[in-house]
């Protein structure tokens, strides 16, 4: 690999906080007069690893609003996963004999075009579907869901953000008119008196957001909701905030008796929701009927717990007096088949408290992946064009296919949310070829096992990765790709910000960029229009075909991004401006003066309680959550190739409350058998009085045996179409040498 010869400015390479960094060659970073070797290590949630001796860059953390300069265990050893031992570094084709074995590029597309041409011939360019990544950069993003559109002419493309932000998206997109994950600077959540964080374990997920909340904790606001004492959960405790501990699923109970206290106690701001709201009526009469008393019944949370809470984000509002409150959700809540209405939920309880469109104040979802805001704006999902536009709009189709000129009536349809999509591969009608950019399903779906065996249905799998994930080694065609510090891109953070991801080294020989790959493969599908490769290139074409739609970048370039100054900062809307005018300075903040509805007022939505779909059963007794570890993220594809981390947390532990190992007679590192109605997998126990004693807790960052995701539920919400990941019904058993397991005796309510 060549090296650049000075330091480059970049972004970390994952989760969707985007810390800044600064990437210096490791031959440089022996003087020590080099950033890197001089600058503190300054690491929230974790001690400062250096990256492997023979990594080519070394990282430090650049300063910059998000991080401060910090970084997590993952972003300082993010450097490791450049030489990783596997890394892909040529085509690999699926001999005859059932292996795969290396080949040329040519070799390798004209393989795959040739499959696909000949599958769509047959049946048509619905029976090529495409499965997308929140990691990809916008310009990938975007380019994957024109060569859907126009290359292969499939309506079938979705994404595994359908995994991680569509319940939010939805939510906000009916009551707010938009999604933005933040619709404000992460940087306004120092200036509250309270914040109400629920299903997300931000101090594990993305430590050094954890430094914005320490005014809030000082001022003892830190309210928490979530079934298990997590790192985030302690830092509420801690500081004299709240830590709510509901029943697993029941969190949108929780949201509704917070409702029902400010408006019977006379708390919500009156004038805020006659001046900018709609819709309270029929939120006031569903919320009538989940006074604390009966909520706590449901969800577990005492009632005077409950009035805490209500009155502290109250006391906090501006129509108060406060300096102000946040409402933040993460897939904690959102991951259900309700978890669109527990948003709505949490949305209303913003509007009730007055708190959207004031600075300091307001509603946002915590967005997980890198790129999970930029990557579903830009057309990877089955029912959007670029720009946030919708694909059965007319004037959107006209607009968008005038950029890559071609006839709107050629444009597909809308297609099928991920989890039919899987669902629907090799069977009768369904598509029978995937191609897959940016995602690992064999780890990261839900029912896992239903969806490897879809997947084994298909005629021709193609994976494009740079790395053997488990989805690449089931895969009849993977194709070696960049990652973070070979490519030139953009990527847009959970507040918003369209960052720069800059080029630091020189890919190994033989990987190429998707850009490259999708233009070689339309050349050879005689596709329609221009496939440029070059990222600059390809992102002024995003900016032009997102000009005038709810996520507008058309006044964004990569040149305007490489300024080294203030203008460089851009939150998208930043549409474009006529010749001669100054530019648009972006929008850090949303809804300042109205919100973009057609009446320009907020929706309140009336929702109410239904519970999970797979819930507690004579044989399923205990309650199953999933999530994440500190040192691994996503489907761990990455992270347990670097060393440090995956000895750190080698595999998962399933974490068991004192009383439940008790009553199984186990103690750590003992193994027990879990089963649902999809699966059985065995674990060592952690014994932790962090979690409830009628729940257990397993992160999800392990594949084959150890992947938690063949357990959970495929239930998806009928909005949405996101699945129920994080609450299923299970049983817990000792898993004995011989085989023989005994069940977790019969006991009364645990809450």
């Amino acid at each position: 690999m060549s090296r650049s010869p000075v330091a480059t400015s970049t972004h970390c390479p994952y989760c969707a906080l985007q810390c800044a960094q600064r990437l210096t060659p490791a031959d440089a970073s022996c003087d020590s007069s080099a950033p890197a070797a001089t600058a503190a290590r300054r690491v929230a949630g974790g001690a400062a690893t250096q990256p492997a001796g023979d990594a080519p860059v070394v990282v430090e953390g650049r300063d910059f609003p998000t991080n401060r300069g910090g970084l997590c265990q993952k972003g300082w050893t993010s450097a490791t996963l450049l030489q990783a031992p596997d890394r892909l570094t040529a085509p690999l084709v699926r001999g005859p004999d059932g292996t795969l074995v290396p080949t040329s590029w040519e070799v390798a597309l004209d393989l795959v075009a040739g499959q696909l041409a000949r599958i769509r011939a047959e049946d048509g360019p619905d029976a090529v579907a495409v499965f997308g990544g929140g990691g990809l950069t916008n310009e990938k993003a975007y380019q994957l869901g024109k060569f859907a559109r126009v290359a292969l002419g499939t309506a079938n493309i979705d994404y595994n953000g359908r995994f991680c932000m569509s319940s939010a998206a939805a939510a906000a997109n009916r009551s707010l008119g938009i999604d933005r994950g933040l619709p404000f600077p992460l940087t306004d959540l120092s200036r509250a008196d309270a914040v109400l964080l629920l299903g997300s374990n931000l101090a594990e997920t993305m430590p050094p957001s954890v430094a914005h909340l320490a005014e809030v904790r000082a001022r003892g606001g830190l309210v928490v909701v979530d079934p298990r004492r997590s790192a985030t959960a302690e830092l509420a405790a801690d500081s004299q905030g709240l830590h709510l501990q509901p029943l697993p699923g029941t969190d949108l109970v929780v949201l509704l008796a917070l409702v029902h206290i400010l408006l019977s106690e006379g708390l919500a701001d009156t004038a805020y929701l006659e001046e900018r709201t709609e819709g309270l009526e029929d939120v006031r009469r569903r919320s009538a009927l989940w006074w604390p008393e009966r909520a706590e019944q449901v969800c577990g949370v005492p009632a005077d717990q409950l009035r805490a809470a209500a009155r502290l984000l109250a006391a906090a509002s501006p129509s108060s007096g406060g300096r102000g409150a946040f409402v933040l959700t993460g897939r904690g809540v959102e991951q259900s088949r309700q978890g669109t209405a527990t948003v709505s939920a949490a949305i209303n309880l913003a509007l009730v408290l007055g708190l959207p469109g004031r600075v300091g104040s307001g509603y946002g979802a915590v967005t997980g992946q890198g790129n999970g805001q930029g990557g579903r704006e830009h057309g990877q999902k089955c029912d959007q064009l670029p720009g946030y536009r919708m694909i059965d709009d007319p004037a959107a189709r006209t607009h968008v296919a005038g950029v890559w000129g071609v006839d709107p009536d050629t444009l597909p349809g809308k297609g099928k949310p991920a989890l039919e999509l899987l669902a629907s591969l090799g069977t009768h009608g369904g598509p029978r070829a995937l191609l897959v950019h940016g995602s690992n399903l064999l780890v990261s779906a839900p029912n896992a096992q239903l969806v490897a065996a879809r997947l084994r249905s298909l005629e021709l799998l193609v994976v494009c990765d740079f790395v053997p994930s488990e989805t690449a080694l089931l895969a009849d065609v993977v194709l070696p790709v960049t990652q973070w510090a070979e490519e030139e891109g953009t990527m847009t953070s959970l507040e918003g910000r369209i960052l720069r991801r800059r080029k630091a080294i020189e890919p190994p020989a033989g990987v190429r960029s998707e850009l490259w790959v999708w233009a070689q493969l339309a050349a050879r599908l005689g596709a329609a229009g221009t496939w440029d490769t070059d990222p600059r290139l390809v992102f002024d074409e995003l900016a032009r075909a997102s000009h005038g739609g709810r996520a507008d970048y058309g006044g964004v370039s990569h040149e305007r991004l490489d300024r080294d100054d203030a203008s460089a900062v851009v939150f998208w809307p930043c549409p474009a401006v006529a010749a001669g005018e100054p530019e648009h300075p972006g929008t850090p903040r949303l809804f300042g003066d109205s919100f973009p509805t057609p009446s320009g007022r907020a929706r309140l939505v009336a929702v109410d309680h239904v519970g999970p779909a797979d819930d507690l059963r004579p044989d399923a007794p205990i309650h199953l959550v999933t999530g994440r570890v500190l040192q691994h993220y996503q489907s761990g594809a990455q992270t347990r190739r670097v060393p440090s981390l995956a000895t750190a947390v080698p595999g998962p532990r399933v974490e068991v409350h004192p009383l439940l190992a008790a009553r199984l007679g186990v103690a750590d590192g003992r193994r027990v058998r879990l089963t649902t109605a999809r699966g059985s997998m065995v674990l060592p126990v952690r014994v932790s009085d962090a979690i409830r004693p009628d729940t257990v807790f397993v992160p999800f960052h392990w594949g084959g045996p150890e992947g938690v995701n063949q357990l959970t539920s495929d239930a998806t919400d009928p909005v949405s179409g996101m699945p129920e990941f994080k609450v299923c019904a299970v049983d817990v058993s000792v898993d004995s040498p011989d085989g023989a397991t005994r069940p977790v005796p019969a006991a009364g309510a645990t809450r």
